[in-house]
């Protein structure tokens, strides 16, 4: 089977219509919240200002759901049934990131104020654990669905656990960044694709839902590497993040541990500068963000993310998807090697 050819902006577009399907009901879920931490919840998708007043900010690219809704589709389901998933799959992301950006001291998302500083880090944790009591009760009733949610919460938080523990280590190896980069980001990815399978009764198949598991494991892989050379080398103006972000914070993310234990010149002196107390200043930011580079962190993390994506193609083909749905998670294998935020 030959899939025709997805553009990414055939991609966007297919995004574009999943957040339109998924918003009402995402919206809906959350205004079951009591304030104030609806309100929070609110502010964090985009739907409100800190004051409480609507306002269309935008919650996101809906990649995790999109993905549901396309993987119920490519194996012959429709994305109707696959929303509830889709709703669950994208109120755990969110919990994740609400979470994530007290425990990084971020105070930039999608180009305004974390909901940890418009509102205080206790708040921003509170709207978290709505969110994914939220996620939760949206798949009562559906055995494999929540137990496939369950499994892949256990491995993010493993994954989250290793990522903070990471900062304080001096040494970190790239075999363990990678699982760690596992656990953190392609878990609920994988979820995402194995529950849009389950949604349109392809458990009865599992080697279907494996290979869509699959499938979004490797795109969770490459959808992290990019995440990380974003966070390096993206444009503030398109990302919504202050430039050298991780560098900044000396993460240990990806690019970084490969330059680090590459035993180059380039490597050992930014090891010297990650060991640097204090915060960093523009200076060493740039010089970080050159040492990286010069150690071969950008080209390996572009390399292996593009190594994933054929390998997430591979776990696509084993799922034995439409022609159509075929293409489009190949396109969505293609944009998250290829995106600028």
């Amino acid at each position: 089977m030959t899939a025709a050819a997805t553009t990414p902006r055939d991609v966007r577009a297919r995004l574009a219509t999943a957040r339109s399907l998924l918003e009402p009901p995402l919206r809906h879920a959350v205004r079951r919240l009591a304030t104030p931490v609806r309100t929070v919840a609110e502010y964090h998708f985009g739907w409100c200002d800190a004051a409480g007043d609507p306002t269309d900010a935008g919650w996101g690219k809906g990649l995790r759901g999109g993905l549901t809704l396309a993987a119920a589709d490519a194996v012959g389901g429709s994305a109707a049934s696959a929303v509830p998933a889709a709703v669950a799959v994208e109120l755990v992301h969110n919990f994740t990131l609400l979470h994530d950006d007290v425990m990084d001291h971020d105070q930039v998302r999608r180009g305004r104020p974390t909901a940890g500083a418009a509102f205080g880090d206790a708040q921003a944790i509170l709207a978290g654990d709505a969110l994914l009591a939220l996620a939760l009760d949206t798949v009562r009733g559906r055995p494999a669905a929540t137990a496939e949610v369950c499994r892949a919460l256990l491995d993010l938080v493993s994954g989250q656990s290793a990522d903070v523990a990471f900062e304080s280590r001096t040494t970190v190896g790239l075999d363990a960044c990678l699982t760690m980069a596992a656990g953190k980001t392609a878990a609920l990815i994988a979820a995402a694709c194995a529950l849009g399978a389950l949604s349109a009764d392809a458990d009865a198949d599992a080697d279907r839902v494996d290979g869509l598991r699959g499938y979004g494991h490797h795109l969770g892989m490459a959808f992290q590497l990019t995440d990380d050379l974003l966070g390096i080398w993206g444009d503030p103006a398109v990302t919504g993040k202050p430039v050298g972000a991780d560098l900044r914070r000396r993460k240990k993310s990806l690019p970084v541990v490969y330059a680090l234990t590459s035993g180059t010149a380039a490597g050992a002196e930014l090891a010297s500068l990650y060991a640097i107390p204090g915060a960093s200043t523009d200076t060493q930011v740039r010089r970080a963000t050159q040492l990286v580079e010069q150690a071969g962190g950008r080209d390996w993390a572009r390399q292996e993310a593009d190594r994933h994506r054929l390998d997430a193609l591979a776990c696509l083909a084993a799922a034995r998807p439409g022609r159509d749905g075929a293409a489009v998670l190949a396109g969505f294998a293609d944009l998250a090697t290829t995106r600028d935020h």
